[in-house]
């Protein structure tokens, strides 16, 4: 895989490590590190030997959102701003229909565009001492990543409306609380929790994990009735089709650990 400038990329095993990499600007999510996002999520798509990958930053922030000096320049050119704004939807959008099960570990300050990045994720981890919002308006901006969008769906309206017009961030713990954060651990543990979520789902049917992210995808996308359809149909053809499903019954009965299929598609 390519060199980036603006963010760090490490693969160990079958998991990869996209870090947000210029802490002096608190990680700004701008057109360049978008760019770079977006190419590096679709190369991930394309390597089969990646099934989880784990996005954070460096230093004490994950991402304070975007380059406000750049979004000046991008106003006063729209056909580029809407250039950014469809890279940053394209990027957003790769996350969550990826086959691989992304991991927000968010190591410290996300708002605006960062939480706009979290939201595409599949699981959110966070140390005790993270702090989460939207922020937009405290500059007399509007999210335009789907946070006004994504942000309803994950935390209800009222808990997003309070979140968009006040500009303030929670702690963790109300994150967790309100349904952004999937858990919340103590700060010296964060990268330990980190690696032992990966740990956990390394050891789960790969095919079936990609099974649970498409049917929740579903939930959102779909009517209850027609989700429901869909999910009878979807679950036939895996557990007829596929042998994990199989795998897993079998196991269960001779009491030992399954054997899944490792990192296929």
């Amino acid at each position: 895989m390519a060199d980036f400038e603006n963010i760090k990329l490490s693969i160990a095993g079958r998991r990869a490590n996209i870090t947000l990499a210029r802490p002096d600007k608190l990680n700004p999510l701008d057109w360049s590190t978008v760019r770079e996002l977006k190419r590096v999520t679709k190369q991930i798509d394309a390597n089969e030997d990646i099934s989880f990958v784990v996005i954070t930053g460096e230093g004490r922030s994950f991402s304070a959102g975007g380059d406000l000096d750049g979004y000046l320049h991008l106003y006063r050119h729209p056909e580029e701003f809407a250039a950014f704004l469809a890279d940053f939807y394209d990027m957003l959008v790769t996350i969550e229909q990826s086959p691989k099960i992304y991991i927000a570990a968010i190591n410290g300050i996300c708002v605006a565009g960062g939480l706009e990045l979290l939201l595409a994720c599949d699981l959110v981890f966070a140390p005790e001492s993270a702090r989460i919002g939207d922020a937009h308006i405290n500059f007399g901006q509007l999210p335009g990543a789907g946070g006004s969008q994504r942000l309803p769906r994950a935390v209800g309206m009222l808990r997003a409306k309070y979140l968009m017009m006040t500009g303030v961030l929670i702690s963790a713990q109300t994150a967790a609380e309100y349904g952004l954060v999937s858990l919340v651990v103590a700060d010296d543990d964060f990268t330990k929790e980190i690696d032992a979520l990966v740990d956990n789902l390394s050891a789960k049917s790969v095919i079936g994990l990609r099974g649970m992210k498409t049917l929740s995808a579903m939930s959102e996308q779909l009517s209850l009735e027609e989700g429901l359809k869909q999910e009878i149909e979807y679950v036939h053809r895996y557990a007829t089709t596929e042998r994990d499903a199989t795998e897993g019954l079998v196991a269960f009965k001779e009491k030992r650990q399954p054997k899944f299929n490792k990192g296929e598609n």
